[in-house]
């Protein structure tokens, strides 16, 4: 069976006002050339997701090619990705605790 993850929901959506005030931190300004960085890597991403949707479809011949291993390496054959959300939980919880 898969590993349960653990969900955190707040109550009516809003976080409780002691709990921010100890966690706050400093707010994090971003200048104009970081969220014009952002915008271009988002926009350049979303335009490369299209073109593969498009080359699935069978609607391009070109454009970006998915890689996908034809013989993968036997060293990595029990190789499991992290579930970086259970792992930022267990942060959390870390933390909590101590």
């Amino acid at each position: 069976s898969p590993a349960q993850k653990l969900v955190f929901n707040r109550v009516n959506g809003k976080r409780p006002p002691l709990l921010l005030q100890q966690i706050s931190a400093p707010e994090e300004c971003y200048t104009l050339a970081h969220e014009e960085n952002v915008r271009f890597v988002y926009e350049a991403w979303q335009q490369v997701e299209q073109q593969l949707d498009g080359s699935r479809s069978g609607e391009s011949t070109c454009g970006p090619v998915q890689y996908v291993e034809k013989t993968p390496n036997p060293g990595l054959k029990n190789f499991v990705p992290i579930d970086l959300e259970e792992w930022w939980a267990q942060q959390f919880l870390a933390k909590i605790e101590n």
